[in-house]
């Protein structure tokens, strides 16, 4: 016996196996009780004869031959009444019919004895576990007239719903499939969802499949998109829902989603900043007043915040190795860089947000790190205008941040070697140019800069090198 086409349920599909479902409904009799005089196996009022019996014989048996499925009894019989299984089931609808029509023919023939009034009907059952006592379960609740009652567990819906499907047994099915939408899944039991899915109607499976089919392809980026900006604007203890939300990527099975909602957060962020530093940096917002002090404020609160937004995106992108098209945006920012020279050389941010210098070398660093250590494959224009752009930042932040804030000084020498790095890598024309304006990075000491000595001592080595060409040709 199989579980019918979902639309027509009138041609067989593949089997629906059941768990076990040992100690199935222990408390059905009381259940299953009906306003007739009729009750389930009554042998007094009885008019049908089922046969409900494990078929050794099917395809699956030798599939299912293990111990596991070996059953004390696998053959009863049980007393029923035709109008309960013409009410409850359009199986044996169908099936009592044709039997009945048969009945006729051979009572049309003499045959008057009262045993042979009965119509008897065989039910083969799979050799699935327990897959015997869900049958027996279910014409239980042929008897019942309150079979919500009887389905109380997402187990017990999922053991009888194939079942009453095979059986077309209606009333059944949509108690255990409104059972089973109301109410949360374990993983294994979505599982058994998902497979039983395919046997239901379109009308019946709307609700489930809208539970696990997402509503548009794109959904899952939406749910990122979503859950990076819920992480940077609208909690208050911010540190520990960015690292959730930043295991959430790291899990996340897509990369290239992953790429596409980081890019798009990161443009977002980089862009309300540079907007900030350009407005603080306009001749338009010069002048004494109190409100142009306002909106001075707003402009740099704004471009700090959304700074440290964009400091956690690109460790993000980096992380997941999505940090290609992050890098060669920040390596076009000529306007960008130059607002922030002109912001850090005077003193009004030193008291409204002292910490922004450092949030924007920050983003370089990781930036030009990855870029040195090849986690970041640029290419060599991308590399030199990398340099070109924020090296400047560097020396003024340099020359006038520094004397307030000593503690920036390692940041200022990572900075510094992977500068310098990055150089090495240039054509010699370009790192010629570049080294030049590092001389910033001289200190008191000729040995407090070892990182700058070795990079001018390779450039004079190449240089000193006697041409390859010939060699080469």
């Amino acid at each position: 016996m199989v579980p019918l086409n979902p639309k027509k349920r009138h041609r067989h599909h593949h089997s629906l196996a059941t768990t076990s479902t040992a100690g199935l409904f222990e408390h059905l009799p009381e259940l299953c009780r009906t306003t007739t005089t009729t009750s389930f196996n009554d042998s007094t009022t009885a008019d049908v004869i089922l046969r409900l019996f494990i078929d050794h014989s099917s395809d699956s048996a030798s599939a299912s031959s293990d111990s596991s499925v070996i059953s004390l009894v696998d053959d009863l019989h049980l007393h029923l009444h035709s109008q309960v299984l013409l009410r409850r089931s359009k199986y044996f609808s169908a099936l009592l019919s044709e039997r009945w029509q048969n009945q006729t023919d051979a009572d049309s023939d003499g045959g008057d004895n009262p045993t042979t009034r009965l119509l008897r009907l065989n039910l083969p059952v799979q050799p699935n576990p327990n897959y015997l006592s869900t049958h027996l379960s279910v014409l239980r609740l042929f008897y019942s007239e309150n079979l919500p009652a009887a389905i109380d567990t997402a187990s017990t819906a999922l053991d009888i719903l194939p079942v009453a499907l095979e059986l077309l047994f209606e009333d059944c099915v949509r108690c255990c499939v409104r059972f089973l939408e109301s109410i949360p899944w374990t993983e294994d039991e979505e599982r058994r969802v998902l497979g039983l899915i395919p046997f239901l109607s379109e009308e019946e499976s709307n609700e489930l499949l809208a539970r696990v089919s997402p509503a548009k392809q794109d959904s899952c980026e939406d749910m990122l998109q979503g859950l990076i900006l819920s992480a940077m604007h609208n909690h208050s203890n911010m540190a520990f829902v960015k690292a959730f939300v930043a295991k959430l990527l790291r899990d996340f099975s897509s990369r290239d989603s992953s790429r596409r909602v980081l890019e798009r957060a990161f443009d977002t962020s980089l862009k309300i900043v540079k907007e900030s530093l350009e407005e603080y940096s306009s001749p338009d917002f010069r002048g004494d007043s109190n409100d142009t002090e306002a909106i001075q404020r707003l402009n740099l609160h704004t471009a700090m915040t959304n700074g440290r937004h964009l400091l956690w995106l690109i460790e993000r992108m980096i992380e997941l190795r999505v940090a290609d098209s992050a890098v060669k945006e920040w390596s076009e920012q000529p306007a960008f860089t130059a607002d922030l020279q002109r912001a850090f050389r005077e003193d009004a941010w030193r008291n409204i947000v002292p910490g922004l210098p450092a949030v924007v070398l920050r983003c370089t660093a990781k930036l030009a790190n990855a870029v040195s250590a090849g986690t970041i494959l640029a290419s060599r224009q991308v590399r030199m205008k990398l340099v070109k752009d924020w090296l400047p930042v560097l020396i003024v932040c340099k020359d006038y941040v520094s004397p307030l804030l000593p503690s920036h000084k390692p940041l200022y020498l990572e900075l510094e070697e992977t500068f310098l790095r990055i150089i090495s890598t240039l054509p010699m024309s370009d790192a010629l140019e570049l080294l030049q304006q590092c001389l910033s990075f001289s200190t008191r000491n000729v040995e407090d800069c070892p990182h700058l000595v070795t990079a001018f001592n390779t450039w004079f080595r190449r240089a000193t090198r006697p041409p390859q060409v010939d060699d080469l040709s």
